[in-house]
């Protein structure tokens, strides 16, 4: 599977977050130089950050749910996996994942060079 993060691109992250403001199982929406991002902590600890908008017709992600590793959109139910974000109901559904690390228990992520994906109609 090709990288969303482009090798060309020089990151700079951004603190977003605390991490003890986003528990195991939560969602919250954040803005990242004028992007908005999802950020996800999965049950098995795993935080990383994706695009905030459903790629089948813009709808908030967080307004969806988050069970374990698959994101469920609120409208139509599509499923994503967010470590990979790659679809998984329907499955050629994908969402672009945002270069995301914590560091003294702070969450930063990184925009640059990575753009929403969009399902073809």
């Amino acid at each position: 599977m090709a990288s969303d993060y482009p090798d060309t691109v020089v990151r700079k992250f951004v603190r977003v977050s605390d991490l003890d403001e986003l528990w195991a199982g939560e969602m919250i929406g954040v803005e990242v130089e004028g992007t908005r991002v999802l950020l996800v902590h999965t049950d098995d600890g795993v935080i990383q950050a994706v695009q905030a908008m459903c790629p089948h017709q813009a709808v908030a992600f967080e307004d969806g749910e988050l069970c374990g590793k698959t994101l469920i959109c609120a409208a139509h139910r599509w499923q994503i996996d967010v470590a990979t974000g790659m679809g998984v109901n329907p499955g050629h559904a994908r969402i672009a994942l945002y270069p995301t690390k914590v560091e003294d228990g702070q969450i930063y992520v990184s925009v640059a060079g990575v753009e929403a994906k969009h399902c073809k109609p």
